[in-house]
């Protein structure tokens, strides 16, 4: 019997678990791995072939189905992932092909027994017969139109596609959606962020390219280093960052004022307007509705001495209750996450046009409330990790439809180059918007949205 490596069964369980129960890779693989007792190669090993097969499994499936000749609806799912987890190492990794064959015939076999590992041991031997140009190029043969051709070898769901093309061609970018999609498939690297006036930037880390607070760890995972800071030091993309300093240094009145975050789970925008604001001399209060989450915001503010509240309630009823308390509000609304695929790529199998349907009235009563909630001349920052337009600037258009002249929009994009290092390519909307969009295959970001909105005095 041929023994099944351990970084190959902890990429295969967490497989499991993403397309059997829903789990999100990015919060279990870390236990998995050190559980596992993995660390150096083989944790990295466990890493990439479960990033990379959720990233690809789309094209993955599509050669899976042509070599079984079924769909892969009709494959039994343990043995179905076993089978992604195998065209991954032959397609994209030096795994040799008798071990990425082999193993994964065994994984079949202990979930389905001597049937499913003959049955996956025909289509690997079929697969690996050819290498992954001369299946992409029988895949785009076969593909019906050009947007199913490009879903297909990028990766990602026709409607997904769709809606980034829609929001770069808003911009007068629509022929970046390949690099688009080509980033979203790409290992993003880990950044961190020091917290202004409670942390310094390493000496021996590579700062990023905008954000002042932002920089790469020199090596090694970054845990110890986030523990050792007493969590002053933090994980957090580049894009999140700024969008926080842009809402923090915006007309900053001195001491006295009052702010709000009102979606703050998971707490990492949260320690930084804390930060920012014990800086400034003013007061934070934070609002997440789900308990766990809002545990994780009290984590994230421990390493700022400063009082935060953290109430947990539903934020459009949180800002019923607090008419023109604050003076600026980060509105970091629930989204579809489709600017964050890169680091999780399940989502793009998970999510549908019929999700953003549901959170857009969710979006548009949050930034309304947050509207309420604000005193005479404060700001709301609105913003999603989507690019979709509906989640974007559909919902910030029908707010200003109902606010009127009671609230005009401020140029997100100066305010984010105010607070960048460097100049940041923001071409502006075609429809003459204040809007920014912060795009991964541009920026090096997630895709982070920032509109501003300040409440007419």
């Amino acid at each position: 019997m041929t023994r099944i490596s351990p970084a190959r069964l902890v990429a295969y369980d967490v497989l499991r678990a993403v397309s059997g129960s829903d789990a999100y890779a990015n919060l279990l693989l870390p236990t998995a791995i050190s559980r596992a007792g993995l660390s150096g190669s083989d944790a990295g090993l466990a890493t990439e072939l479960t990033y990379g097969t959720l990233r690809r499994q789309g094209t993955y499936d599509a050669v899976i189905e042509m070599a079984a000749d079924r769909s892969a609806d009709q494959i039994k799912p343990e043995v179905l992932d076993a089978l992604r987890l195998a065209v991954h190492q032959l397609f994209a990794t030096r795994v040799a092909t008798h071990a990425a064959v082999n193993e994964s015939v065994e994984l079949a076999r202990s979930a389905g027994g001597p049937k499913a590992a003959g049955f996956a041991n025909a289509v690997l031997r079929r697969i690996s017969a050819d290498d992954a140009d001369a299946w992409i190029a029988r895949l785009e043969d076969q593909s019906r139109s050009d947007d199913e051709r490009l879903s297909v070898t990028s990766s990602h769901p026709v409607w997904i596609l769709r809606a980034m093309r829609r929001a770069l061609k808003a911009e007068g970018r629509e022929g970046e959606l390949p690099d688009l999609l080509a980033a979203d498939n790409d290992s993003p690297s880990v950044t961190l962020s020091a917290l202004p006036g409670l942390a310094e930037i390493p000496a021996d880390a590579e700062s990023t390219p905008y954000s002042p607070i932002g920089f790469r760890h020199a090596g090694g995972a970054p845990d110890p280093v986030v523990r050792g800071s007493g969590g002053r030091l933090r994980v957090q993309d580049e894009g999140s960052q700024l969008v926080a300093l842009a809402l923090a240094g915006l007309d900053v009145s001195g001491a006295g004022e009052r702010w709000l975050d009102l979606c703050a789970g998971p707490g990492g925008k949260t320690a930084l307007l804390a930060a920012r604001a014990l800086e400034l001399g003013a007061s934070l209060d934070a609002n997440e509705i789900s308990p766990a989450r809002a545990g994780l915001v009290r984590q994230a503010i421990a390493g700022v001495p400063l009082d935060v509240v953290v109430h947990e309630e539903d934020g459009r009823r949180y800002a019923a209750a607090h008419a023109e308390a604050y003076d600026r509000i980060l509105v970091d609304a629930p989204c579809t996450g489709l600017g964050a695929l890169r680091r999780r790529p399940e989502a793009r199998w998970r999510k549908s046009p019929a999700d953003v349907g549901d959170l857009v009235p969710l979006q548009t009563e949050l930034l309304d409330g947050a509207l309420r909630a604000l005193k005479p001349g404060g700001v709301v920052a609105y913003v999603t990790c989507s690019p979709h337009l509906a989640e974007t600037a559909g919902v910030v258009a029908d707010v200003q439809r109902t606010w009127g002249d009671a609230v005009e929009e401020l140029d997100a994009r100066a305010a984010l180059q105010q607070v960048s290092n460097a100049p940041l390519d923001l071409p502006a909307p075609a429809d003459g918007s204040g809007h920014a969009q912060l795009w991964p295959h541009r920026h090096g970001t997630d895709g982070m949205f920032l509109a501003l909105l300040r409440r007419r005095a």
